[in-house]
């Protein structure tokens, strides 16, 4: 998919669910290879206001829309698509007051299921908030994903 594709796909894909609207998700850079999603810190969502700790909810957002963007980004004509499996390790906590970065890459697409590996990080690529490993079932149809108009 081109990289000019791939932005229109994203503009319709995170306007078109309203949780990923809502989350402020962005796209910040994308190919066939993967993409790198950004959420921008909401103080709602500290689950410990004495440590200042992010709630893993929003994590796992982010994570899961990553992943089924880096599947519609690997496809030559996006299609439709639903998380079977989505395994989070959760490595160190996530901090008040910082965006969520994830980095999420198709590394197998098979005729029916896709396999992605996706990395959440705030300041420092190296130094991880959660790694994931998840499955999408891929649509049986052959129709392309075509998002519908929303008010």
């Amino acid at each position: 998919m081109s990289t000019q594709n791939l932005e229109t796909i994203a503009a319709a894909f995170l306007g078109y669910i309203p949780h990923m609207r809502e989350c402020g998700l962005s796209l910040v850079r994308g190919s066939p290879e993967g993409v790198e999603l950004r959420m921008p810190f909401r103080e709602d969502w500290v689950g410990d206001p004495i440590r200042g700790v992010l709630h893993t909810g929003p994590i796992t957002v982010l994570v899961d829309s990553a992943s089924g963007f880096a599947v519609l980004a690997a496809t030559p004509v996006p299609e439709t698509i639903a998380t079977l499996d989505l395994r989070m390790d959760y490595l160190r906590p996530a901090l008040r007051d910082k965006d969520l970065h994830c980095r999420a890459e198709c590394f197998r697409l098979t005729s029916q299921i896709a396999f992605v590996r996706a990395t959440v990080w705030q300041d420092d690529r190296e130094q991880p908030v959660a790694i994931s490993q998840s499955a999408f079932m891929r649509s049986s149809t052959g129709k392309p994903w075509k998002p519908e108009a929303r008010a």
